[in-house]
């Protein structure tokens, strides 16, 4: 509260200035342990996480020691834990702390989520960079940024500064290298910064029609098979190492398309590591779920899953997904809310529209309301839906109770999806107050009593 007053009267270059000196004053107190280690930032709207979690899978099968922190978990030597911080990027101190014990642990990696909000906060400061990906970019966090273009701007910084400060690891240069997704729409400006390796992915045989493609290595994926249990793709390398890479066939334990582009921008990161194909293949082969990301936590006589899926274009890859996967006459029930403290108003009118598009049974829900009322926030989400049908579409504030009646809703071979939190650990609420929840949990419980 103090906080939000003192922005409205201090400048903001005061407020900056405060940022930057927090950085490298943290950088200097744990001795710039991001200098003995090779750094990778993840960045972009969706998917930052799980991009982690598969490139640190790789390399640990590759037989590197890797420490890494996401908006879902966090790893240090062979301690890996839930984040329940409720923050993507950790404060200053804190990071370097943990980039300081990722090292005295073994690491020679250190994957970091670094997001817009995190960079504008000048929490990437400090911490040296050697890899930088762009998994793809959508409207999100747009008020707090002030606009699309400040939100797109904050993310390029990471790659602007990316060949800066080359480092020595053993007596050996460690080459920097951007890495992105060539099919958003956003791509070229990530890759216009130097590096001295570039890669890119593709679904869609490069759909933008980029200018200078010069120097990337170009991985894309062929076809492709989805269900709801794996997905299964073909690769090939353009500008890169084809003899080795060239329809080279891969198969993760992940569903929907989206996931397909997770793994190449792990498997690119792995390419520019020297790591093996056949590594690639059998690290994502082992890899069953992501901790809250289209993870089954009920799988008979119907199914539930929770997601975290937030913005409007996450959420409809996720219904996407589920919806093409239904057998016969089975149906989607959703539950979904949105977040309150004003983020993103713009989008709440917009999920409900997709829930009415994609999903049998709509519950709308509280999620995270902070200062907001519930109430209004799910009025606003059933504001978007257009056929606002009695029987198919409830609005319910208490997030158990939603959940239950989804679960008593669902007959044999339906799918619930319960979406918004993940794997977090808690719903925000006035004043910042934190209230324990846990999706799965609360999804274990209910379901014992049907």
């Amino acid at each position: 509260m103090l906080k939000s007053i003192l922005k409205k009267i201090i400048p903001k270059k005061i407020f900056d200035f405060y940022y930057q000196s927090l950085a490298l004053l943290a950088a200097f107190f744990y001795n710039q342990p991001s200098q003995k280690m090779i750094v990778i930032g993840i960045t972009g709207t969706a998917g930052k996480s799980t991009v982690v979690n598969l490139v640190g899978r790789i390399l640990e099968k590759a037989g590197y020691q890797c420490g890494w922190a996401t908006t879902f978990n966090f790893k240090v030597g062979s301690k890996e834990w839930i984040n329940k911080t409720k923050m993507t990027m950790l404060g200053r101190f804190t990071l370097q702390k943990m980039l300081k014990q990722m090292l005295a642990a073994g690491s020679k990696y250190a994957i970091i989520e670094t997001s817009s909000e995190g960079i504008i906060q000048s929490r990437h400061l400090g911490i040296n960079y050697d890899v930088a990906v762009f998994t793809n970019l959508s409207p999100e966090h747009i008020e707090s940024h002030g606009g699309f273009d400040k939100y797109r701007q904050a993310k390029q910084k990471l790659f602007q500064n990316l060949t800066k400060k080359h480092k020595k690891i053993n007596g050996k240069q460690v080459k920097k290298v951007i890495i992105a997704n060539l099919d958003d729409e956003n791509v070229e400006h990530f890759l216009k910064f130097s590096a001295d390796e570039k890669y890119g992915y593709t679904i869609k045989n490069l759909e933008y029609r980029i200018k200078n493609l010069e120097g990337v290595k170009i991985i894309k994926a062929e076809n492709i098979c989805l269900d709801l249990n794996n997905s299964r793709f073909q690769i090939s390398a353009q500008g890169g190492p084809a003899s080795g890479w060239l329809n080279s066939k891969f198969r993760i334990n992940l569903a929907g398309e989206f996931n397909v582009y997770n793994a190449l921008a792990a498997i690119c990161v792995a390419m520019s590591q020297g790591v093996s194909l056949e590594i690639c293949q059998k690290a994502l082969e082992e890899i069953n779920s992501m901790p809250g990301r289209m993870e089954k936590i009920i799988t008979h006589p119907f199914e539930v899953i929770v997601d975290y899926a937030h913005t409007p274009e996450s959420l409809e890859q996720v219904y996407k997904t589920l919806k093409n996967s239904l057998i016969g006459d089975s149906k989607l029930i959703c539950v979904l809310g949105a977040a309150g403290g004003g983020r993103d108003k713009w989008k709440r009118p917009k999920l409900g529209e997709l829930a009415e598009k994609y999903c049998d049974h709509i519950i709308i829900t509280n999620e995270d309301p902070y200062n907001e009322n519930p109430k209004k926030i799910i009025d606003e989400i059933f504001f978007g839906i257009k056929n606002k049908n009695q029987d198919k579409i409830f609005k319910i504030i208490d997030r158990r109770e939603a959940i239950k009646k989804a679960l008593s809703l669902a007959q044999e071979k339906d799918v619930v999806v319960i979406t918004g939190k993940g794997c977090e650990q808690c719903i925000m609420g006035l004043n910042n107050t934190k209230i324990f929840w846990d999706d799965k949990e609360v999804v274990k419980e209910e379901f014992k009593k049907i």
